[in-house]
């Protein structure tokens, strides 16, 4: 189990209001992680929230208001993190935005705001994170990309979600060969669906119904099944992984 302890580590995860993003940000607290929460300050009750739950394993937990979309404001989160907890070993950057449209109708507003959101974001968040774990020569770095990135779903009208997501997990293989020599680790997990508030509205079931018939595992994913390749790619269980891609789809895409 030592190889899977994050004793003695602080992280930080974005998008830890709600959903994927919280149930990470807490299951990297069971295992040991002192955390902290970044996300807009309009989700401040959820940031709370993830930071009460947090607390009741044991752990440390700091809300931080960002907005990956600004370098400014995520610089600023990364450096008030290591105020805080003295350097970041850890960090996940799920802070993701999605939207349906089909591509001929597609608003150049639409698709600006979820490359914003979803690729520069995660670029911004990479840029400040390997900053500081330069002073310390080791860290590791996962991106929440999607199977979007390696297929075109079925039925989903998004070619800016699945663009976004491509260059997600592009990205992540760029800079781990570019800092592969300075200590940092950084590899993407690619979930499949994954049942959260995002699709859980009554116009969803038909769509998730369809998912499932889709999905060999026959189910859709929640976001427990994502903290194991988390903490995984989080940990020494994974040191000799980077550029990595993680899967995490219910075997999905074998179909």
């Amino acid at each position: 189990m030592s190889l899977f302890s994050l004793e003695g580590r602080s992280a930080l995860v974005t998008g830890a209001a709600s959903g994927i993003g919280q149930r990470l940000a807490t299951g990297l607290a069971e295992h040991g992680a002192d955390v902290s929460i970044v996300d807009l300050p309009a989700q401040a009750a959820g940031s709370t929230r993830t930071a009460e739950l947090i607390g009741d394993r044991g752990r440390n937990a700091h809300v931080i208001d960002a907005d990956v979309t600004d370098p400014a404001s995520v610089r600023a989160a990364v450096t008030r993190h290591v105020q805080i907890f003295g350097g970041l070993d850890i960090a996940v950057n799920c802070a993701g935005v999605n939207h349906s449209s089909p591509a001929e109708d597609l608003d150049p507003d639409q698709w600006q705001r979820v490359l914003n959101v979803n690729l520069s974001g995660v670029f911004y968040c990479c840029q400040a994170e390997a900053r500081e774990m330069f002073a310390s020569g080791r860290g590791s770095i996962i991106n929440i990309a999607s199977m979007s990135a390696s297929i075109v779903n079925r039925g989903l009208l998004q070619a800016h979600y699945n663009s976004s997501k491509a260059g997600v997990k592009h990205l992540t293989a760029t800079l781990a060969m570019e800092w592969v020599g300075r200590g940092l680790r950084v590899n993407s997990v690619s979930p499949g669906y994954i049942m959260t508030p995002m699709i859980s509205g009554p116009e969803w079931a038909e769509k998730i119904r369809g998912f499932e018939e889709q999905t060999p595992m026959a189910r859709l994913g929640t976001p427990d099944d994502l903290v194991g390749p988390v903490v995984f790619l989080a940990s020494d269980a994974s040191a000799y992984m980077t550029g990595a891609d993680l899967l995490v789809e219910g075997g999905f895409t074998s179909w």
